[in-house]
């Protein structure tokens, strides 16, 4: 997909940055305070219940008893869920989620299939106007992938306004896309930004000071309408990513440092991910099995 747009990219100085305020935190101290988070709720996490040798890539389907069995793990510490499908048996996410009292960001998947983008995007107008989506999302990342024109996703947007003209709906893509694409801006009633400060492999001393910064990119774009960081996470696991350290006590104060300053802000931030899933090392090597605060077991990490 060819673009005439010029890219622009966040252009900051991250050595002059503030420094992370977990630094002189224990392990012992850190867990206690990731613990002390969750009980306290945080506003959201991304939510996918594929288990095992699941992979939606090859179209495995996933039961109703497997979601019911994966919320009830984080429905005790979190207040919102994101979700990425309405297809394969996603949909049944939302009304499950909703029975269990929680608030629901429903996404519809887009990609290069168009027939499965139809799928897609009349399951998640039914499942909102049945009232089980709070926040709809209509694509995650497609822009980034390049998976299909503008013109095509903004179509898709419309559809879903004009069809659900009370749920609030948006587009998910990284943070600086929405400033190279301000067409998108027009139709989304809320704008879901991801912050990877990792995947621009900046240290752990400064990722969530810089998180700030892509914050803020995006907000001056959006002037009047609300920001939520739909992504952001640090992997517990794998070989470091330029001045990016994935391990344990990395994603601890990750996790302590975002949610201090978030909820300092009243800033929404869906974390990422709930659960490690095997399956992602298919597109995000090693990296990918290991974002969750639960192991693939459902195992509780920290």
């Amino acid at each position: 997909m060819s673009s005439q747009v010029k890219i622009k990219y966040l252009n900051v100085d991250r050595a002059k940055l503030s420094p992370s305020q977990s630094k002189n935190m224990s392990v012992l101290q850190l867990k206690s305070q990731v613990s002390s988070l969750l009980n306290s709720q945080i506003h959201g996490i991304s939510f996918s219940p594929y288990i095992g040798e699941q992979n939606p890539a090859q179209f495995d389907w996933i039961t109703p008893e497997q979601i019911e069995s994966r919320l009830s793990i984080i429905k005790p510490y979190v207040k919102w869920i994101r979700t990425f499908s309405c297809t394969l048996g996603n949909e049944a996410i939302a009304p499950i989620a909703k029975k269990h009292g929680l608030k629901t960001l429903v996404g519809a998947w887009i990609g290069d299939d168009l027939e499965m983008n139809e799928a897609e995007l009349d399951n998640v107008i039914r499942i909102a106007k049945e009232g089980h989506a709070d926040l709809v999302a209509i694509g995650n990342e497609v822009m980034l992938r390049e998976d299909i024109e503008l013109e095509v996703l903004l179509g898709y947007l419309k559809r879903f306004k004009e069809a659900v003209p009370h749920v609030p709906v948006g587009y998910v893509d990284a943070y600086y896309t929405f400033v190279n694409e301000p067409r998108l801006l027009e139709y989304c009633d809320v704008v879901f930004a991801n912050c990877y400060p990792f995947w621009e492999r900046c240290d752990l001393e400064h990722a969530v000071s810089y998180m700030k910064e892509m914050y803020a990119f995006v907000k001056k774009v959006a002037q009047d309408k609300e920001v939520i960081i739909s992504e952001t996470g640090w992997p517990t696991k794998g070989e470091a990513y330029g001045d990016a350290k994935p391990s344990f006590e990395h994603a601890a104060r990750y996790f302590i440092d975002t949610y201090q300053w978030a909820n300092s802000n009243n800033i929404k931030v869906f974390y990422f991910s709930s659960f490690d899933e095997s399956w992602k090392t298919d597109e995000e090597g090693e990296y990918g099995a290991y974002w969750g605060l639960w192991n693939h077991q459902g195992v509780y990490k920290f």
